[in-house]
């Protein structure tokens, strides 16, 4: 019996063919306040060169919103089914979908004082946080809010099927989706076949680019002697990620996604089986025209299924329940992870380093 065998016989968890453990995420979306703090983390440490310029390979999006790039929503890519035999057709989309990077009139803003700071030249027609804190819905009820964004790292990767140079990989130990930069010849196809738009074309390189979950980061120690994880969840101001294995079956990310079923794909009919999973948002119900509380949803369920598919709503009234069990006095092992500060419950990376 091969070991990938075995650890799907131990953990019930389905991994790629050839890949030991499946590394990944599960983002607490009740806890991002939108401020960006990731995305920066994640420019300045692997975006910062030519040709990067427009690329947030993590961005953070106000929904409901088109999101970045533009309508990476409806632009094709993933499996036509859950054989994965057949891919969608996708597009790639144009530079203005992403945005420019906007060169800002500094020396008159902050040098000088005598003008707001402000983009230069042709006013911007979007960006990657272009529809911040917009959202839907009418005062009182108007609602919104933010979905933080990288690379799946799935477990059927479109993109990888899309590469004819077979440039686009996951890596036997962990799963996680490299490109090959020595055998990448900057044919897009890989761009075109990820629906959730997470790979990038350099036109100084010709080559692809995308998140590399931080692989020397979680390879070693962090910085300082951090526990070492992606930049994006060490920075968060909130601690709303969890990194670990979703084949540990005592790691948090197991538990939230296997055990509790609470962390969710993002649109799972894109039928990629992506790594990277969310807490459902909660918000305030509706109030009527009097101030009056009613009992209804502020962001309507049916939104929360087109994102998370229909899984979403047993896993909302799973959260609520154990929510509730502890108000009432109770304990909650749910509870318990989701409301942590212990960053080694966070962040379980060493499990299977000996292994």
């Amino acid at each position: 019996m091969s070991s990938n065998t075995q650890t799907q016989a131990q953990t019930e968890t389905e991994l790629a063919d050839g890949v030991e453990h499946q590394v990944a995420m599960v983002m607490d979306l009740n806890q991002c306040i939108g401020c960006q703090t990731c995305s920066i983390a994640c420019k300045t440490l692997w975006t910062d060169g030519e040709g990067q310029e427009y690329m947030y390979w993590n961005n953070v999006e106000t929904k409901p919103g088109e999101g970045y790039p533009r309508g990476w929503e409806e632009s094709g890519g993933g499996w036509k089914s859950d054989a994965h035999s057949e891919r969608q057709p996708g597009d790639i989309p144009e530079k203005e979908d992403y945005g420019a990077a906007w060169e800002f009139n500094q020396q008159e803003a902050i040098v000088e004082g005598d003008a707001p700071l402000r983009p230069q030249g042709t006013d911007p027609e979007y960006g990657p946080n272009w529809e911040e804190d917009q959202g839907a819905g009418e005062f009182p009820n108007s609602y919104y809010f933010y979905v933080p964004r990288i690379c799946n790292h799935c477990t059927h990767p479109s993109c990888v099927e899309a590469c004819p140079r077979s440039a686009i990989y996951k890596r036997e130990e962990d799963g996680i989706v490299l490109v090959d930069q020595d055998r990448c010849r900057g044919y897009r196809y890989c761009v075109e076949g990820c629906p959730y738009k997470k790979v990038y074309y350099n036109e100084v390189t010709k080559t692809s680019e995308k998140c590399i979950f931080c692989y020397p980061r979680i390879e070693g120690e962090g910085p300082d002697g951090e526990v070492h994880t992606t930049a994006c969840a060490s920075e968060c101001p909130t601690q709303l990620r969890y990194v670990g294995f979703l084949d540990d079956d005592e790691g948090p990310i197991h538990k939230l996604v296997n055990r509790y079923e609470v962390a969710l794909p993002l649109h799972p009919e894109y039928r990629t089986e992506p790594n990277v999973y969310y807490i459902p948002p909660f918000a305030p119900p509706q109030h009527g025209t009097e101030g009056e509380t009613l009992d209804v949803d502020r962001i309507p369920p049916e939104y929360l299924e087109e994102l998370f598919g229909e899984d979403v709503h047993d896993a909302r009234e799973t959260l609520r329940r154990e929510r509730e069990k502890v108000e009432r006095g109770g304990s909650s092992e749910l509870m318990d992870i989701l409301t942590t500060d212990d960053n080694s419950d966070q962040y379980r990376l060493e499990v299977f380093d000996d292994a």
